[in-house]
Protein backbone atom coordinates (compact mmCIF):
# COMPACT_ATOMS: atom_id res chain seq x y z
CA UNK A 1 0.00 0.00 0.00
CA UNK A 2 1.82 2.90 -1.18
CA UNK A 3 1.51 6.34 0.66
CA UNK A 4 4.15 8.07 -2.56
CA UNK A 5 2.64 10.87 -3.85
CA UNK A 6 5.08 11.70 -7.27
CA UNK A 7 2.70 13.19 -9.52
CA UNK A 8 3.20 16.93 -10.32
CA UNK A 9 1.37 19.52 -12.78
CA UNK A 10 3.30 22.60 -13.68
CA UNK A 11 1.22 26.12 -13.98
CA UNK A 12 1.67 29.52 -14.82
CA UNK A 13 -0.21 32.58 -13.16
CA UNK A 14 -2.73 34.10 -15.23
CA UNK A 15 -3.11 38.09 -15.61
CA UNK A 16 -5.27 38.78 -18.64
CA UNK A 17 -8.95 37.33 -17.37
CA UNK A 18 -10.38 38.70 -20.45
CA UNK A 19 -12.40 36.08 -22.89
CA UNK A 20 -10.18 36.57 -25.70
CA UNK A 21 -6.92 35.58 -23.44
CA UNK A 22 -9.11 32.43 -22.82
CA UNK A 23 -9.39 31.39 -26.12
CA UNK A 24 -5.99 31.98 -27.01
CA UNK A 25 -4.67 29.89 -24.39
CA UNK A 26 -7.17 27.04 -25.02
CA UNK A 27 -5.80 27.46 -28.69
CA UNK A 28 -2.22 27.22 -27.45
CA UNK A 29 -3.42 23.96 -26.06
CA UNK A 30 -3.95 25.68 -22.26
CA UNK A 31 -6.65 24.91 -19.80
CA UNK A 32 -7.47 27.66 -17.48
CA UNK A 33 -8.35 27.65 -13.91
CA UNK A 34 -8.46 29.02 -10.50
CA UNK A 35 -6.43 27.49 -7.42
CA UNK A 36 -8.34 28.16 -3.91
CA UNK A 37 -7.12 27.65 -0.61
CA UNK A 38 -7.34 29.06 2.99
CA UNK A 39 -3.63 29.92 3.08
CA UNK A 40 -3.43 30.84 -0.46
CA UNK A 41 -7.17 32.78 -1.26
CA UNK A 42 -7.67 32.28 -4.88
CA UNK A 43 -4.93 32.10 -7.83
CA UNK A 44 -5.82 32.12 -11.66
CA UNK A 45 -3.83 30.10 -13.89
CA UNK A 46 -3.12 28.02 -16.61
CA UNK A 47 -1.66 24.43 -17.13
CA UNK A 48 -0.96 22.53 -20.50
CA UNK A 49 -4.40 20.09 -21.52
CA UNK A 50 -1.69 17.35 -22.22
CA UNK A 51 -0.40 17.58 -19.03
CA UNK A 52 -3.53 17.85 -16.82
CA UNK A 53 -5.00 14.90 -18.59
CA UNK A 54 -2.10 12.92 -17.03
CA UNK A 55 -3.34 13.87 -13.37
CA UNK A 56 -6.66 13.85 -14.08
CA UNK A 57 -6.36 10.09 -14.05
CA UNK A 58 -5.65 10.24 -10.15
CA UNK A 59 -5.88 13.70 -9.47
CA UNK A 60 -9.35 13.64 -7.63
CA UNK A 61 -7.96 10.67 -5.18
CA UNK A 62 -4.43 11.40 -4.94
CA UNK A 63 -3.30 15.05 -3.96
CA UNK A 64 -0.52 15.53 -5.87
CA UNK A 65 2.42 19.01 -6.42
CA UNK A 66 0.58 22.25 -8.03
CA UNK A 67 3.89 24.04 -8.89
CA UNK A 68 3.62 27.41 -10.19
CA UNK A 69 6.60 30.00 -12.35
CA UNK A 70 7.45 31.87 -9.23
CA UNK A 71 8.85 28.91 -7.60
CA UNK A 72 5.93 28.46 -4.57
CA UNK A 73 4.48 24.63 -4.85
CA UNK A 74 2.23 22.92 -2.88
CA UNK A 75 0.02 19.96 -2.70
CA UNK A 76 -3.19 19.96 -4.49
CA UNK A 77 -6.58 18.32 -5.55
CA UNK A 78 -8.26 18.54 -8.87
CA UNK A 79 -11.70 19.86 -7.00
CA UNK A 80 -14.15 20.28 -10.63
CA UNK A 81 -13.73 19.81 -14.33
CA UNK A 82 -15.49 21.68 -16.65
CA UNK A 83 -16.02 20.54 -19.76
CA UNK A 84 -17.69 21.42 -23.14
CA UNK A 85 -18.36 19.22 -26.24
CA UNK A 86 -16.11 16.59 -24.76
CA UNK A 87 -12.95 19.14 -24.31
CA UNK A 88 -12.01 20.63 -20.62
CA UNK A 89 -12.30 24.03 -20.93
CA UNK A 90 -11.34 25.05 -16.89
CA UNK A 91 -10.41 23.10 -13.84
CA UNK A 92 -10.38 24.01 -10.05
CA UNK A 93 -7.66 23.22 -7.87
CA UNK A 94 -7.72 22.99 -4.35
CA UNK A 95 -4.85 23.84 -2.11
CA UNK A 96 -4.13 20.85 1.04
CA UNK A 97 -2.41 21.81 3.85
CA UNK A 98 -0.25 19.13 5.15
CA UNK A 99 -1.25 19.66 8.55
CA UNK A 100 -4.78 19.32 8.02
CA UNK A 101 -6.84 15.89 7.47
CA UNK A 102 -8.80 15.72 4.56
CA UNK A 103 -11.15 13.28 3.38
CA UNK A 104 -10.36 11.61 -0.54
CA UNK A 105 -11.90 8.46 -2.10
CA UNK A 106 -8.98 6.27 -2.73
CA UNK A 107 -8.79 3.45 -5.69
CA UNK A 108 -8.74 -0.22 -4.54
CA UNK A 109 -6.53 -2.87 -6.26
CA UNK A 110 -7.71 -6.14 -6.16
CA UNK A 111 -4.77 -8.79 -6.31
CA UNK A 112 -4.46 -12.68 -6.22
CA UNK A 113 -6.75 -15.45 -7.11
CA UNK A 114 -9.22 -16.16 -5.14
CA UNK A 115 -9.84 -19.52 -4.18
CA UNK A 116 -13.19 -19.86 -4.62
CA UNK A 117 -13.05 -19.01 -8.16
CA UNK A 118 -10.70 -22.44 -8.51
CA UNK A 119 -14.13 -24.06 -7.70
CA UNK A 120 -16.58 -23.24 -9.94
CA UNK A 121 -16.83 -19.44 -7.99
CA UNK A 122 -17.43 -15.99 -9.54
CA UNK A 123 -15.00 -13.01 -8.30
CA UNK A 124 -17.90 -10.08 -8.02
CA UNK A 125 -16.53 -6.36 -7.30
CA UNK A 126 -18.80 -4.38 -5.95
CA UNK A 127 -16.87 -1.04 -5.08
CA UNK A 128 -13.61 0.24 -6.91
CA UNK A 129 -12.48 3.02 -4.06
CA UNK A 130 -12.97 3.76 -0.27
CA UNK A 131 -13.49 7.04 1.32
CA UNK A 132 -10.71 7.63 3.89
CA UNK A 133 -9.39 10.54 6.04
CA UNK A 134 -5.69 11.70 7.36
CA UNK A 135 -2.96 14.14 6.28
CA UNK A 136 -1.79 14.92 3.16
CA UNK A 137 1.22 12.82 3.41
CA UNK A 138 -0.44 9.42 5.43
CA UNK A 139 -2.92 9.02 2.38
CA UNK A 140 -2.14 6.07 0.40
CA UNK A 141 -2.03 6.68 -3.77
CA UNK A 142 -4.15 3.06 -3.59
CA UNK A 143 -5.10 0.22 -1.64
CA UNK A 144 -4.18 -3.02 -1.86
CA UNK A 145 -6.38 -6.03 -1.27
CA UNK A 146 -5.50 -9.78 -1.89
CA UNK A 147 -8.10 -11.80 -2.49
CA UNK A 148 -6.50 -14.98 -2.60
CA UNK A 149 -8.22 -16.35 0.71
CA UNK A 150 -11.99 -15.49 -0.61
CA UNK A 151 -13.63 -18.83 -0.65
CA UNK A 152 -17.09 -19.81 -2.27
CA UNK A 153 -19.60 -17.96 -0.47
CA UNK A 154 -16.92 -15.63 1.00
CA UNK A 155 -17.82 -11.51 1.50
CA UNK A 156 -15.11 -8.55 1.85
CA UNK A 157 -16.12 -5.73 3.46
CA UNK A 158 -14.49 -2.46 3.97
CA UNK A 159 -13.92 -2.91 8.30
CA UNK A 160 -11.46 -5.59 7.04
CA UNK A 161 -9.00 -3.12 5.01
CA UNK A 162 -6.32 -2.55 7.06
CA UNK A 163 -5.20 0.95 6.54
CA UNK A 164 -2.07 2.66 6.82
CA UNK A 165 -1.43 4.39 10.36
CA UNK A 166 -3.20 7.63 10.79
CA UNK A 167 -5.29 6.69 8.12
CA UNK A 168 -9.29 6.57 9.22
CA UNK A 169 -11.83 5.29 7.21
CA UNK A 170 -14.93 7.34 6.06
CA UNK A 171 -17.08 4.79 4.41
CA UNK A 172 -19.45 2.46 5.99
CA UNK A 173 -17.92 0.01 7.78
CA UNK A 174 -20.57 -2.66 6.29
CA UNK A 175 -19.77 -1.69 2.62
CA UNK A 176 -19.62 -4.77 0.59
CA UNK A 177 -16.39 -4.53 -1.68
CA UNK A 178 -16.06 -8.31 -3.09
CA UNK A 179 -17.85 -11.65 -2.26
CA UNK A 180 -17.36 -14.56 -4.04
CA UNK A 181 -20.67 -16.15 -5.38
CA UNK A 182 -21.62 -19.52 -7.24
CA UNK A 183 -23.20 -19.65 -10.48
CA UNK A 184 -26.94 -20.30 -10.36
CA UNK A 185 -27.83 -24.33 -10.05
CA UNK A 186 -29.51 -25.28 -13.52
CA UNK A 187 -33.30 -25.15 -13.07
CA UNK A 188 -34.23 -28.80 -13.41
CA UNK A 189 -37.86 -28.15 -12.15
CA UNK A 190 -38.91 -28.51 -15.87
CA UNK A 191 -37.41 -31.69 -16.41
CA UNK A 192 -39.78 -33.25 -13.46
CA UNK A 193 -43.33 -33.66 -13.60
CA UNK A 194 -45.43 -31.64 -11.47
CA UNK A 195 -47.25 -33.57 -8.25
CA UNK A 196 -50.68 -33.42 -10.85
CA UNK A 197 -48.98 -34.66 -14.44
CA UNK A 198 -47.02 -37.76 -11.87
CA UNK A 199 -50.29 -38.58 -10.58
CA UNK A 200 -51.42 -38.73 -14.19
CA UNK A 201 -48.75 -40.70 -15.77
CA UNK A 202 -49.28 -43.31 -13.09
CA UNK A 203 -53.07 -43.87 -13.64
CA UNK A 204 -51.97 -44.20 -17.12
CA UNK A 205 -49.43 -46.73 -16.32
CA UNK A 206 -51.92 -48.89 -14.33
CA UNK A 207 -54.38 -48.89 -17.09
CA UNK A 208 -52.28 -49.99 -19.22
CA UNK A 209 -51.46 -52.47 -16.58
CA UNK A 210 -55.01 -53.65 -16.03
CA UNK A 211 -55.65 -53.57 -20.27
CA UNK A 212 -52.49 -56.04 -20.66
CA UNK A 213 -54.18 -58.79 -17.80
CA UNK A 214 -57.60 -58.85 -19.05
Amino acid sequence: MSTEHNLKLNAEKRTNLSNSSLRQLREKGRIPGVVYGTQIGSVSLHVDAKELLKVARTGRSEFFQLSITDGESFPALIKDVQQQGGKVIHVDFQHVSKNKPIRVKVPIHYNGTAEGTKTGGILQIQETELEVEGLPDSLPAGIDIDVTGLGAGDKLTAAEVKLPEGVTLISSEESLLASIVLPRAADTAVDEPSGEAAEGAGDETADAKGAEEA
